[in-house]
């Protein structure tokens, strides 16, 4: 196991776990805190299109991925903006155009089955130093974003309509959200792959909430609890040559299963 983990493309993984982690700390607790996680979820399988788009096209999956979930981002952005009565309506219309064109591609391009499925539920084995190099640009975006505009995010994400009150420009932040959604989950497309994508997305803040009050400290703990949860899967996945997403994503579910159980025995003690 140790030996694993000395390997290239094991210390590959562990690079793009800690650029993941941060990603999905920061991304994850607004997604979640502003309600738009299925939204989330449809970007994710949008990018599903772009990847069947780029094997047939002959060019890099994780750039057709990207374009495709920006380009669903925008206009589900430009949807969902105004009436957010809507949103279901465009998950559903986005989510079967994108996972639909993905496999017509996929159907015209045979012999991407093994490659696909490394898409599909993430690999170990995928993350090559050029993708380390675009998550950390990704990463340093995320994180300038937030930092510049925290104060804004923080309203936006309780109280929109007095956000505007206040004067702050919503729609801005609201797209720019969208897309930097899009951007984390093409990170997260190599590790924990597009079916899995939502899980590292939103357990690890629905468990941080349970034990932080502010926003802030829920993306810390978030990013915290993403990375263990991503070393742990990939342990398991190495031991038992399994999956990667699979096992992260079980994992990052037994964390949110164990955490419960640990809060209600503590409010019974309490009582």
């Amino acid at each position: 196991m140790i030996e694993t983990f000395a390997l290239p493309f094991a210390q590959n993984a562990l690079i793009a776990s800690f650029l993941l982690a941060i990603a999905a700390g920061i991304i994850g607790s607004l997604v979640v805190v502003n309600r738009i996680v299925f939204l989330s979820a449809a970007i994710a399988h949008t990018a599903y299109g772009g990847v069947g788009l780029a094997f047939f096209c002959g060019f890099s999956p994780l750039f057709g991925a990207g374009i495709a979930s920006v380009l669903a981002a925008l206009i589900m952005a430009v949807v969902t903006l105004n009436n957010r009565s809507q949103s279901d309506m465009a998950i559903g219309v986005i989510w079967a155009i994108g996972m639909a064109i993905g496999v017509i591609f996929i159907d015209f391009a045979p012999g991407y089955g093994g490659d696909l499925m490394g898409y599909l539920f993430g690999s170990l084995t995928a993350i090559e130093t050029g993708d380390l190099l675009a998550f950390g640009v990704i990463d340093a975006i995320i994180l300038v974003w937030a930092i510049l505009f925290y104060s804004k995010l923080l309203a936006i994400a309780f109280d929109d309509k007095f956000a505007r009150s206040k004067g702050v420009k919503v729609a801005p932040l609201y797209v720019s959200l969208l897309v930097l959604s899009s951007l984390a989950i093409v990170i997260a497309i190599r590790l924990v792959g597009l079916m899995l994508v939502i899980a590292l997305l939103t357990i690890p803040v629905w468990i941080s909430q349970s034990y932080v009050g502010s926003l802030w400290k829920t993306m810390a703990l978030s990013a915290i609890f993403s990375l263990a949860f991503m070393i742990c899967g990939f342990a398991i996945a190495v031991a038992f040559d399994v999956t990667s997403g699979a096992a992260i994503a079980l994992i990052a579910a037994a964390g949110f299963i164990v955490s419960a159980i640990v809060k209600r025995l503590a409010r019974r003690v309490a009582r």
